[in-house]
């Protein structure tokens, strides 16, 4: 029986996981279930799932958590110290880690579990964006095995040659084709975006995900993050992927093969599929997710993004041609802007300028370590908020 490691068991992707494995319990057996604070909904999966650890990250919900299991005369031991997040990553009784924690923490912990040559299933974007070159390095090292979660990437996944390793120069690639569904502001003009609120922004049209990466999907740096993490999964050049609309969100990704062939992944806007695919790859197992009914979709739209709109998008390829730690600046950047605009400190089209600010502020560097790659994120995260501060004051 596989053991797994759940970093981030309480958000939508960690949630779906736990779906799956629900349909499978004679298949995997969760080992550890690490959460931030939602210890109502923790408590809960510990007495489905009854894991041999869990901690919550924030003191309070963890010191609750051990009040209820305790009530609840569970056997599942509490952590207390966060450094057990990387003893719990690389744990010898575990087979496999799902990283599913929002942003730069899922960093460690996940780093933890390549360098224990684990099976990462990646729904952290953020652990590519911020240090991939150091953590490709790390998997080719201990042989670790990465599967990616993400739906387009793990599309890309389904229809590369599976004897094969997951790079696009053994296996007569032309081209990635990364979809988006262009968000819930699409057909907006760039006056209309400059009064969206928090609000809107969260309603997405077709994807139930957490807050971070609906906002991102509405600027559309979720596409520019993918773009970086599909260059470090497959190995592939930015100048090789193409972003492309598809409103419908029916296929997830296409690859375009040097023979002029065009392969694509379709399916019901629902992670349980890839996750389930994840999991069980190169097998399929089932996952609780319908089959696509074609008669009923009965169109598949595509159109090219608006970079004038979305900046941000642009933003994501100009971090890649830089290099070094511009990716790095980025994300960090991201990060606090997408946290300042859930709180309306800052406008939506503010994100891509404080995001700018920061890229064009802060001079790349080489990332020799993952110390480093912390430093440049605690940094950009500073100047990102003194900017905020400024912007504030002055109006």
């Amino acid at each position: 029986m596989e053991k797994i490691v759940i970093l981030g068991s309480t958000g939508s992707i960690g949630c779906n996981v736990l779906e799956v494995i629900k349909l499978h319990k004679e298949k995997y057996k969760v080992f550890a279930l690490i959460a931030n604070k939602n210890v109502d909904l923790l408590t809960q999966q510990c007495v489905d799932f009854e894991p041999e650890f869990v901690i919550a990250l924030n003191q309070d919900a963890n010191q609750q958590l051990k009040k209820n299991l305790l009530a609840l005369n569970l056997k599942t031991i509490v952590l207390d110290d966060e450094k057990s997040l990387d003893w719990l990553a690389s744990h010898k009784d575990t087979a496999t880690v799902i990283s599913a924690i929002v942003g730069a923490a899922g960093l460690k912990p996940t780093m933890a579990a390549v360098n224990s040559g684990k099976k990462i299933l990646l729904a952290n974007k953020e652990t590519l964006v911020m240090a991939g070159e150091l953590f490709v390095k790390a998997v080719k090292k201990s042989n670790a095995i990465l599967i990616p979660i993400d739906s387009e990437h793990n599309a890309i996944l389904q229809v590369l040659p599976q004897n094969k390793k997951m790079n696009y120069k053994s296996n007569g690639i032309r081209k990635i084709l990364l979809t988006a569904s262009g968000g819930p502001f699409r057909t907006f003009s760039k006056e209309e975006l400059k009064h969206v609120t928090p609000k809107e922004a969260l309603k997405h049209p077709n994807w139930l995900m957490g807050k971070k990466i609906t906002i991102d999907s509405a600027t559309m740096m979720n596409k520019g993050l993918e773009i970086i993490e599909a260059c470090w999964l497959f190995d592939i050049p930015a100048c090789d992927i193409e972003v492309v609309i598809h409103p419908q969100s029916i296929i997830h990704s296409l690859v375009e093969y040097i023979d002029g062939s065009t392969l694509a992944q379709l399916g019901n806007p629902d992670m349980r599929t890839p996750i389930a695919y994840a999991l069980s790859h190169p097998e399929r197992i089932e996952s609780g997710v319908s089959g696509l009914d074609l008669i009923k979709t009965k169109r598949l739209d595509f159109e090219a993004p608006d970079l004038d709109k979305f900046p941000c998008l642009g933003l994501a390829y100009k971090a890649l041609l830089i290099g070094q730690s511009a990716p790095t600046i980025l994300n960090a950047a991201n990060e606090v802007a997408v946290d300042a605009f859930l709180v309306e400190s800052i406008t939506f089209n503010q994100i891509a300028e404080l995001i700018e600010f920061c890229m064009s502020t802060m001079k790349p560097q080489p990332l020799d370590s993952i110390e480093t790659v912390l430093e440049v994120d605690s940094k950009t995260r500073q100047l990102a908020l003194s900017w905020i501060n400024s912007q504030n004051i002055t109006s």
